[in-house]
């Protein structure tokens, strides 16, 4: 199976080049994107030609703050989590462990980086232990007090404990930015355009302590966040009937998926309601049978019997992957 589609997803112009067609024949299931995206209630000007103002940054974390329930001081905006954290891994200088079943960049981002079969077993040493919560693809849920009992062991080591809170967004109680205080050894990730449905922007954010988030801002500059991105983010996390309603909206449309999923005999596997993930003999197969059907999912390299399934924008898309494994579990 091709590298180019199990890296990331959102391959729609390899997809095209494989497959044949052009973006707009294709379902794309291969991310964990909200397809219902945030849009403002009325459109408000964005001022292309000016900076970025300062004044707009602050104003952003505050809001950004304020929906991860963390101290504003601690929020730092960045210009998408997963260049963040390839910056932190650089700042940081330690070695990095990742979960072997989780987003390739933990391992990519590190100089030196090893998998971690066994959280209850960790190395007596300095390192950077990265865990998604969720955790993707999986979409695992760890607890507070698991990942507060793995901080304690990061800090008696000289380690630090980062959680990539990338998804987190779907349900309130998931996430522990509030934790994060000066002299801890606590970093949290927050990605805007997972659950806001707004992933061009390239919006993320670091919950850290005083010390680590005045060196990232220091790396990224006067201007790291673009004037679109100011003002959206900044909209986006002061509409709460929104993120409310998105909330519920998410777990109905992932029930649905479910089902789909279980009629043709699949068990899906995860907590986070925006994507999906089974085990299946002949993922590949099954991978390549419904791109011929110009459906794209989300394949693995390291994990040939995994498929990860984003969700469809409407019913409408959910018939259709329905009627297309029903074709790739009969071969037609």
């Amino acid at each position: 199976m091709s590298g180019h589609f199990t890296h990331h997803g959102g391959r729609l112009a390899d997809a095209c080049a494989r497959f044949g067609g052009t973006a707009s024949d294709w379902l794309d299931l291969s991310t964990g994107i909200n397809p219902e995206s945030w849009q403002p209630t009325a459109p408000f000007p964005v001022d292309w030609q000016a900076l970025p103002d300062p004044a707009a940054l602050l104003a952003l974390e505050r809001a950004a703050a304020g929906h991860f329930v963390c101290d504003p001081a601690l929020c730092v905006a960045v210009p998408g989590s997963e260049v963040g954290l390839r910056q932190l891994a650089r700042l940081l200088g330690l070695p990095g462990l990742y979960q072997r079943l989780a987003y390739g960049t933990y391992r990519a981002a590190f100089e030196s980086a090893a998998p971690v079969d066994d959280l209850s077993h960790l190395p007596n040493r300095a390192t950077t232990l990265v865990l998604g919560n969720p955790n993707n693809p999986d979409g695992r849920i760890l607890s507070r007090d698991a990942l507060l009992s793995l901080l304690a062991h990061q800090e008696r080591h000289g380690g630090c404990l980062i959680v990539d809170e990338a998804f987190a967004d779907c349900k309130a109680g998931w996430s522990i930015a509030a934790e994060v205080a000066p002299g801890r050894r606590l970093i949290v990730l927050r990605s805007f355009g997972k659950f806001f449905g707004l992933a061009g922007l390239r919006l993320g954010f670091f919950i850290a302590p005083p010390d680590v988030g005045d060196d990232l801002r220091q790396r990224y500059g006067d201007w790291p966040i673009h004037t679109a991105a100011l003002a959206y983010g900044q909209a986006a996390y002061a509409d709460h009937a929104w993120i409310t309603a998105t909330r519920s909206s998410l777990e109905v449309r992932a029930a649905a998926l479910d089902s789909v999923l279980r009629r043709h005999g699949l068990t899906p596997q995860g907590a986070c309601p925006l994507f999906r993930l089974v085990t299946m003999l002949h993922a590949s197969s099954v991978f390549e049978a419904l791109a011929q059907q110009h459906i794209l999912t989300r394949p693995f390299a390291d994990h040939p019997n995994l498929l990860r399934f984003g969700l469809s924008r409407d019913d409408a898309a959910l018939s259709r992957l329905d009627a297309a494994l029903g074709k790739a579990s009969h071969g037609g």
